[in-house]
């Protein structure tokens, strides 16, 4: 269904970057760049800092979880105000980690929204525990106070709670432990999508017992995998860091180093989830353009905001509640008045060469999860209503403005007939066309 495509940068042969905030990355070649007949969904830059970085640590014959693992660690608890981060293998690790680390009973309930990634439902089970399925306001994509306490209601009492940044947007997560009946420590927040996301003037990373970050090829801060927690509580750090391990009370960095020793013991279960001093090193320097980045997504996003205004039919999501944007994703709903079904759309937008994807498919859609998770009685109407909808469209640092126009100009032009009187009724659909493909141009 979805046209996914994605690029790594150093494949657009010799084509420039476009400024980030006015000013190239490193290795930018000139702006005046011809853009690609394809608009690939996502693209993974990663800087020349980054690969000189990878291969300092290649050279040094330490490349395992080492002293660049804890300074990017450092590095990030800075950046979000946490006082501990630990890096580990990937989000969907930091999650199960996250919830092994709250000491649950075998089996007990965690809230989890329905429209969200299969792997953080997997990071529930591989916890020993059960995920509850909660409802989304098809207007956001994320669950309601009153969404949560009914899926609160159907299990008698949840132990836990996953809060989805969904797309970067913020999310209301006391409000909404407050509707589960649960303590802040009892939650934990998948922010895959949100390095760089504040509640408020708050910043995810430091507003529930612990967060989880992400660092796959296609996040904000792109490593390829990786992924961190964030925490305030010393005790769960340490038994992360440890669990991250296999369980050992001492990895092999410390008990290589001066001092250190050979004996470790294991009191706990644990997994093999640690972060190596390759990723570190590349993460590191990826943090030096993180700030840019966020800069250009946000003035990406504010174009399809103005362009897509225009459109009937094409809705963005609403924003749940004030605060910071990360803007990892621009997710729209397809709406009937706009004539055209969501996956026909894709489909004819990735014969014309733009790459599209749907986030997520409802768990309560995937077999398994069918089978293993709970359902508040009711169904789960609004993930049912907004999934036929769902369309996010292609949006990374290195798009020029004239492909956001492009891709908005290609939603016009798609759009079926209109009743007379609207602006894009027969007749008026190609004006409107050329009118927006005339602004394919640089703008300063």
């Amino acid at each position: 269904m979805a046209a996914h495509r994605l690029r790594p940068a150093q494949d657009l042969v010799e084509r420039a970057r476009p400024p980030l905030n006015g000013a190239h990355p490193a290795d930018a070649l000139p702006a005046d760049r011809v853009d690609p007949p394809d608009v690939p969904f996502a693209v993974t830059w990663i800087s020349p800092e980054a690969r000189r970085a990878a291969d300092g640590v290649l050279a040094s014959g330490w490349v395992t979880t080492g002293h660049e693992t804890e300074l990017f660690e450092s590095e990030i608890a800075s950046r979000v105000g946490a006082e501990h981060a630990i890096a580990v293998s990937s989000c969907t690790a930091a999650l199960e980690l996250a919830l092994r680390g709250l000491a649950l009973p075998p089996g007990a309930a965690v809230l989890i929204p329905d429209v969200t990634f299969c792997g953080a439902a997997h990071a529930v089970l591989h916890a020993g525990l059960r995920p509850v399925l909660v409802d989304v306001d098809p207007r956001t994509a994320t669950p309601t106070a009153d969404t949560v306490a009914r899926a609160a209601a159907a299990c008698g009492r949840p132990r836990a709670m996953m809060v989805l940044h969904y797309a970067g947007a913020p999310t209301p997560v006391a409000e909404l432990a407050e509707a589960a009946g649960l303590p802040l420590t009892r939650v934990v927040e998948d922010a895959a999508h949100a390095l760089g996301t504040s509640v408020g003037d708050r910043s995810v990373g430091t507003l529930s017992r612990a967060t989880c970050f992400s660092f796959y090829a296609t996040k904000n801060l792109p490593i390829g995998e990786g992924g961190m927690v964030t925490t305030d509580d010393p005790e769960l750090a340490v038994r992360i860091r440890r669990s991250r391990l296999n369980g050992m009370s001492a990895d092999a960095w410390r008990r290589t180093q001066p001092g250190g020793r050979w004996r470790y013991t294991v009191e706990e279960a644990g997994l093999k989830a640690n972060m190596t001093d390759v990723q570190a090193a590349i993460g590191r320097a990826q943090l030096g353009h993180f700030d840019d980045w966020q800069r250009r997504r946000h003035s990406l996003a504010t174009r399809y905001d103005t362009l897509l205004a225009t459109i009937p039919g094409i809705r963005p999501l609403d924003v749940p509640t004030p605060g910071n944007h990360a803007r990892h994703l621009y997710v729209v709903r397809v709406l009937a008045e706009y004539g055209t079904g969501r996956d026909e759309l894709v489909d004819t937008l990735s014969k014309r060469g733009i790459g599209t994807s749907v986030h997520f498919i409802p768990l309560h859609h995937l077999p398994f999860f069918r089978r293993n998770a709970l359902k508040p009685l009711g169904g789960l109407p609004g993930a049912d209503a907004l999934f036929p909808q769902l369309l996010s469209l292609p949006l990374h640092p290195f798009l020029t403005e004239r492909v956001v126009d492009r891709v908005c100009a290609e939603l016009a032009l798609l759009a079926r007939e209109r009743p007379a009187g609207s602006p894009f009724h027969t007749g008026r659909t190609a004006e409107a066309h050329r009118a927006m493909t005339g602004r394919y141009v640089e703008e300063p």
